[in-house]
């Protein structure tokens, strides 16, 4: 008796659901206007890490000056910097580059493929 009502109250809800769908109104495929491309470059939230994985070798560099810069400016005191462990040619490019950048305080290697980075305070706005 039980698994009859419960059956029966499915088909109400999709009879509902299918009536609701058919008032709606529908437009043809072929008249739907394709939505405009975002203008400029996507913008994607700032996250405590970055996988340098996803960007070509020789584009690296510049990607890690400007998470270092943007991750800062999001408030961002330490990050980590995903290079991978291979050989470990990308983490000597990267502490090299590291080593040199006027916002990082600090940097450790955490032997599992990635450099922890201290970024300096942001300085209060006056």
């Amino acid at each position: 008796m039980l698994g009859a009502l419960i059956v029966l109250a499915v088909v109400v809800v999709l009879l509902v659901a299918l009536a609701h769908s058919a008032r709606a109104p529908r437009q043809p495929l072929s008249e739907a206007e394709p939505e405009a491309p975002p203008e400029g470059p996507a913008r994607l939230p700032i996250e405590a890490s970055i996988d340098l994985h996803f960007f070509a070798p020789r584009d690296v560099p510049s990607v890690v000056d400007e998470y270092l810069s943007a991750a800062r400016r999001a408030g961002f005191e330490e990050v980590r910097v995903i290079h991978g462990r291979g050989k470990g040619v990308q983490r000597a490019r990267i502490q090299k580059q590291l080593a040199k950048h006027p916002l990082v305080l600090s940097y450790r290697s955490d032997g599992l493929g990635s450099t922890l980075v201290v970024l300096s305070p942001r300085r209060p706005a006056r």
